[in-house]
């Protein structure tokens, strides 16, 4: 994915002149007929033009790779989602009990985290999150 994608607001419309449309969060969370079909089904319909190669055994192979992405993919937005909650769930029982919105210390400790297991890119990864679990600063 590239910076502009990633930075660009939700709904931008395509520019004229722009080489693909852009793909926003609802796009990338909209139901797709591969994710309702069954895995031989799947299997059955890949081309060449699906997974850039033309060759039977490789199609097979792209194709069941890309199945096990897909489920990891399905259980990180489960788990996105669920720590998305329990984290907004700490910020209220913090505030209603007189305490801060953020704990800043935690924050940090939670990015040193993502970065030290990711590289540079678990920083980012880390902002996200936070962000999705607290709202934006």
């Amino acid at each position: 994915m590239t910076a502009d994608l990633i930075n660009e607001p939700a709904g931008t419309p395509q520019q004229p002149g722009d080489a693909a449309p852009r793909i926003t969060p609802a796009d990338a969370a909209a139901p797709h007929d591969a994710a309702r079909a069954t895995p031989h089904d799947t299997a059955a319909r890949a081309t060449p033009q699906d997974t850039g190669t033309e060759q039977p055994l490789a199609v097979e192979q792209i194709t069941g790779i890309r199945e096990r992405i897909d489920e990891i993919d399905q259980a990180i937005i489960d788990l996105w989602q669920e720590r998305s909650r329990l984290s907004q769930q700490v910020g209220r029982t913090r505030m209603a009990s007189g305490g801060t919105r953020l704990v800043l210390s935690r924050e940090r400790e939670i990015v040193e985290r993502f970065r030290e297991a990711l590289g540079p890119d678990g920083t980012q990864v880390a902002l996200l999150l936070l962000r999705a679990g607290r709202g934006p600063l």
